[in-house]
């Protein structure tokens, strides 16, 4: 598939348009068709510009303004009429950009002044969320991966094949839109290009992962920073799960990947440090090791890195990503030695399952990681072919409001509001809501009691007391603009009531931004187009 060039440009008034109408539908069909018909629209150099901006980021990255500096201009007099195109935009953030030396804040000002002067109210409220990075709208990677198949009329595999082999988005869509399918297919493996990751969905539990997965793949899942080593000969460079060059960190990594029997190797795996009994030490322990080039021979003596690999991609001129998961671990086998990989057993009994997750609990670990044996190597989280099993965070909170439920739930009070108790207000900050995890008859009893606190109804929602106190399980937290505290547990559900604790016995909201900060440490800060 060749393009014709678009006629006009695109104006950033229409790719903020089809960014809210994204946002506001929750239907995945509707989302790609969406996102696909600005996709078919866009000329050669606007296609990385619109990509970087659905995916809520600048193409230029960290531009050194912040909320401080953007404050000011969110009151200036906006334009009545969009007239800014996506190239006009890109171009006076490239000069923001480009900005050093004395003087640099000063002109950085005056030209974020003329694009903001520039820019319509909703157009506005955009750019301030995309140059700050709390653009939520919904087009995450996947969609946009599916929105640029449809529009480029080609597979989706082929999109994601291509994105796994250049690890940049952008690059694909553009080769997608323009060359179709001949341009995808260009793009393979090549040593020191790092690969997209592939990413473990979470599971409920255990037993929830063995049904999915027959004859799982377990390994343990280690509280590390993720690390890909590609090595030539004695060329050997370690790239982070962003896709960044850590090499100068990794030195021992690099010796290491030196001595393994083969000329040309790429792995997949985690570093971590460890504590004299075998431990991992806490997280950010482990990412002192990345935080600055400076004293890394001091670093190396007193925090050293352990390796510990789970996949080999390519060896010896033969790239693995399309073999079995299971093929791909007998070539990691045959040149890794078992003291740098990664725990692993393959299991059908449930019973020697759950001894495995004992273990991996009792060396200080997160749980486990359960992997289709016959699954290739595919960028991002694909068709639960990875599994992560975790012991889940627990909090108390506090219900807030109710919603009455509908079909099978019809004439039950089902979907419960959750809050952390907020010291500083004296109120409850609001966390999100579920309705998972509840029984027939916790469903029957939860109806019964709210009805008891109810304040108020809105519609199909009662807003009650603040008395009653849920303990509810969560894979972890993530940032929201949807509720004030800012704040959202992921995947929520009830384990249970606590009729036995006071609302003023429930968890903070100090105690939630806690266990974000701790998530947010782990992030290795890149780019979700890297």
């Amino acid at each position: 598939m060749r393009r014709v060039p678009t006629l006009f440009r695109v104006k950033l008034g229409e790719l903020v348009a089809v960014s809210r109408d994204v946002a506001r539908v929750s239907a995945r069909t509707a989302k790609i068709e969406r996102l696909a018909e600005l996709l078919t629209r866009l000329g050669p150099d606007e296609i990385p510009i619109a990509v970087s901006y659905l995916a809520g980021e600048l193409g230029q990255g960290r531009i050194g303004v912040g909320w401080a500096t953007l404050a000011p201009f969110r009151d200036l007099e906006p334009a009545r009429e969009p007239t800014l195109t996506l190239l006009d935009t890109d171009a006076a953030f490239g000069a923001i950009a480009a900005q050093s030396g004395k003087g640099r804040s000063r002109e950085r000002e005056r030209l974020l002044g003329e694009l903001f002067t520039r820019a319509t109210t909703e157009e506005r409220d955009f750019l301030v969320r995309l140059v700050i990075g709390e653009l939520r709208q919904g087009a995450l990677e996947g969609v946009l991966q599916e929105a640029i198949a449809r529009a480029a009329r080609v597979p989706p595999t082929l999109v994601r094949r291509a994105l796994l082999f250049a690890g940049d988005l952008r690059a694909v869509a553009r080769a997608a839109l323009l060359e179709g399918e001949p341009g995808l297919r260009r793009f393979s493996v090549e040593l020191f290009r790092p690969l997209s990751p592939m990413l473990a969905q979470p599971a409920d539990g255990l037993t929830e992962a063995l049904l999915r997965i027959e004859s799982a793949a377990l390994e343990y899942k280690l509280d590390g920073a993720r690390i890909q080593v590609h090595r030539a000969g004695e060329d050997v460079r370690a790239f982070s799960r962003s896709g960044h060059d850590v090499t100068a960190f990794v030195p021992e990594l690099a010796a290491f990947t030196r001595s393994l029997p083969a000329k040309e190797i790429l792995l997949d795996g985690e570093a971590l440090v460890l504590r004299p009994d075998g431990r991992p030490e806490p997280f950010q322990t482990t990412m002192r090791r990345f935080g600055k080039r400076r004293d890394i021979e001091a670093l190396v003596r007193e925090l050293p890195l352990s390796s510990f690999f789970f996949d080999c991609l390519y060896v010896d001129g033969q790239p693995l990503v399309d073999a079995p998961n299971a093929e791909r671990h007998r070539a990691l086998v045959e040149r890794v030695p078992e003291s740098a990989r990664v725990p692993r057993i393959v299991v059908t009994d449930p019973a020697e399952a759950d001894r495995f997750l004992e273990r991996a609990l009792a060396a200080g670990h997160e749980g486990l990681l359960a992997k289709n044996p016959s699954s290739p190597y595919e960028a991002g989280r694909r068709a639960a072919q990875w599994l992560k099993i975790k012991v889940p965070h627990t909090l108390d909170l506090v219900v807030l409001a109710v919603e009455w439920g509908s079909g099978r739930r019809t004439g039950y009070l089902s979907n419960i509001h959750l809050g952390a108790r907020d010291p500083e207000s004296g109120g409850f900050a609001m966390l999100g809501k579920t309705f998972k995890g509840m029984t027939d008859a916790m469903l029957a009893w939860q109806t019964e009691q709210f009805q008891k606190l109810a304040l108020r109804t809105e519609g199909h929602v009662v807003h009650l007391r603040p008395e009653m106190v849920v303990e509810v399980a969560f894979d972890g937290v993530q940032e929201s603009p949807h509720y004030a505290s800012g704040l959202a547990l992921r995947f929520a559900r009830v384990l249970r009531y606590r009729p036995d604790k006071t609302p003023d016995q429930a968890d903070t909201l100090d105690t939630v931004r806690g266990i974000h900060r701790a998530a947010n440490a782990r992030d290795d800060s890149g780019s979700s187009l890297r």
